[in-house]
């Protein structure tokens, strides 16, 4: 079994990737060759995915990206609007509460929790229900600065409409991702909110340095209140910037992200993968021996080399997130 906590399979298909076909059968793009398919989710064995709305922000690299709230409120409904067709189409189901949760691996459709990245669309209280309806049981509020909060690359703490937002998803029973939070706004985050707390697709700063990743003292404040870290595949994550220039990664380098939260925490409770394989770049930047998202449970085999045994491969390929969300979701 295979469970994966954030993949941005709506975004990805809104630009015009078809994820009804293998990854294998879709067109390269300027991102890349492509590595996610709903087929070869279903032949990962995935139980579980987290899939994201994310409104990309304008910029140099995304020009037509949003420049107001409401057009990333706009983004993040049209991106709703196809993970409602695919289960329509019976390709999807939605998981809202914790008995939807799936015990296993289940022919037919992939089993998704809708995860926000980034924290733009939402105005107000009213935005935050309505998004809630739909099926939206994760929000991070950041990616890079948001009207929320401060994030990668731009730091700062909540903002008082991040602060109300805040307590609007806590009346919800919303899960906070801290996924690309700046310091400041993390510990602020669990400082007004009791509710629970994850990390979709971060990996350790003790390995790769920057504030895209999680420090030790971060790691221990999460597993504290029963969160886990996904971790990220995206090479520029796994490796530090010296071996980054000289070689790719592999699937080694997961492990080492994976054993060093379990070496922080004193145990493999709080580590899962959050692959973000689809994250805005293609195969080429994602570790060796990774052709699709259906080679994601090679992991495995790199896991008992690493050490680990039966029972905690099971838990970071899957149990961690599945205890997590059976314990977390209203």
């Amino acid at each position: 079994m295979f469970v994966d906590a954030h993949l941005d399979l709506a975004y990805n298909a809104v630009r015009g990737r078809d994820l009804t076909l293998p990854a294998s059968q879709q067109t390269p793009d300027e991102q890349g060759t492509p590595t996610v398919g709903l087929p070869d989710l279903q032949r990962a064995g995935a139980v579980l995915v987290c899939g994201t709305l994310f409104a990309e922000p304008a910029s140099q690299h995304a020009p037509d990206g949003y420049c107001t709230a409401d057009q990333a409120n706009a983004s993040a409904w049209v991106q709703m609007d196809w993970y409602r067709r695919q289960c329509d189409a019976r390709r999807m189901r939605l998981v809202t509460s914790a008995d939807q949760v799936p015990q296993r691996p289940q022919k037919g459709p992939v089993a998704v929790i809708v995860l926000m990245e980034g924290g733009d669309p939402l105005h107000n209280d009213d935005d935050v229900q309505a998004f809630y309806d739909a099926g939206v049981r994760i929000v991070g509020l950041a990616w890079h600065r948001t009207r929320l909060a401060g994030g990668t690359g731009e730091p700062g703490g909540l903002t008082a409409d991040g602060r109300a937002i805040v307590s609007a998803m806590d009346r919800l029973h919303i899960i906070h991702d801290t996924s690309h939070l700046a310091e400041e706004a993390f510990w602020e985050l669990l400082d007004l909110s009791g509710g629970p707390v994850i990390a979709s697709h971060s990996n350790c700063r003790a390995i790769v340095p920057g504030d895209r990743q999680l420090s030790d003292r971060m790691i221990r404040a999460l597993a504290v209140r029963g969160g886990v870290v996904g971790i990220n595949l995206y090479e520029r994550f796994l490796l530090p910037p010296e071996q980054l220039a000289r070689r790719r990664s592999d699937l080694d380098d997961v492990v080492r992200h994976v054993s060093h939260v379990c070496d922080v925490v004193g145990d493999a409770l709080h580590v899962g993968i959050g692959s973000d394989l689809d994250g805005g770049f293609g195969r080429e930047r994602v570790p060796n021996g990774i052709t699709t998202a259906a080679d994601l449970p090679r992991l495995a085999d790199h896991l008992y080399d690493g050490g680990f045994g039966d029972d905690d491969v099971h838990r970071i390929l899957s149990g961690n997130w599945l205890d997590f969300f059976r314990r977390t979701l209203r």
